[in-house]
């Protein structure tokens, strides 16, 4: 399936000339929390439902939504999710948004916090570890954990998908709890995107 792109400089292009710009950022929200454009909002790729977020752009709905993550792995996968619904006009952005900080976009930044992909590895590599140590002092067939994985990886490196990624995406500490301020993913005005709020 074919995911249509659009490099940070193009993007801060479309910014300057005055027109708005309808960007959605999947990653966790404690990602989102760390580091994000300032005209983001977040929604989340374990949560994501493009009839709802394309019903909700009410008149801008022939207009392009833009879709960021990271480093744009999950951006893709949110703009095959959007085609799978049948809804064109949406367009990832290249790189995420450590490419859109390099090219000058405005940041956002908060509390430091271990992105998905640093904890995909880091789990990974327990799991296989563990696998290895169980086989060696418990039974060999514990091996099969440390293959299981393996096997994992693979299917997540030839699909672009990561099963193990949207897990970990709904554990508490990749969320925020309700009392804590989640900029403007918890915005009642980043709900409406037609309106003349920061979320633009």
């Amino acid at each position: 399936m074919s995911v249509q792109n659009i490099s940070p400089k193009e993007l801060q292009e479309i910014c300057r000339s005055g027109r708005e710009v309808d960007l959605i950022d999947v990653r966790t929200p404690v990602e989102f929390r760390e580091a994000h454009v300032k005209f983001a909002r977040n929604v989340p790729l374990e949560t994501l439902d493009p009839p709802a977020i394309q019903s909700a752009r009410g008149n801008r709905q022939p207009e392009p939504l833009y879709v960021i993550c990271r480093s744009g792995s999950r951006g893709k996968q949110a703009c095959e999710k959007f085609a799978a619904s049948g809804i064109a006009q949406v367009i990832n952005v290249e790189g995420g948004t450590m490419a859109c900080e390099q090219a000058g976009l405005e940041v956002v930044r908060g509390k430091k916090a271990i992105s998905l992909e640093r904890q995909v590895r880091i789990a990974a590599g327990l799991l296989v570890l563990a696998g290895a140590i169980l086989s060696l002092l418990v039974d060999q067939r514990w091996i099969g954990l440390s293959a299981f994985v393996g096997a994992g990886l693979v299917f997540a490196g030839v699909t672009d998908t990561c099963g193990m990624g949207l897990i970990l995406a709904r554990m508490p500490w990749n969320q925020l709890s309700k009392t804590a301020p989640a900029g403007r993913s918890n915005d009642p005005q980043c709900a409406k995107p037609n309106s003349d709020s920061c979320c633009r």
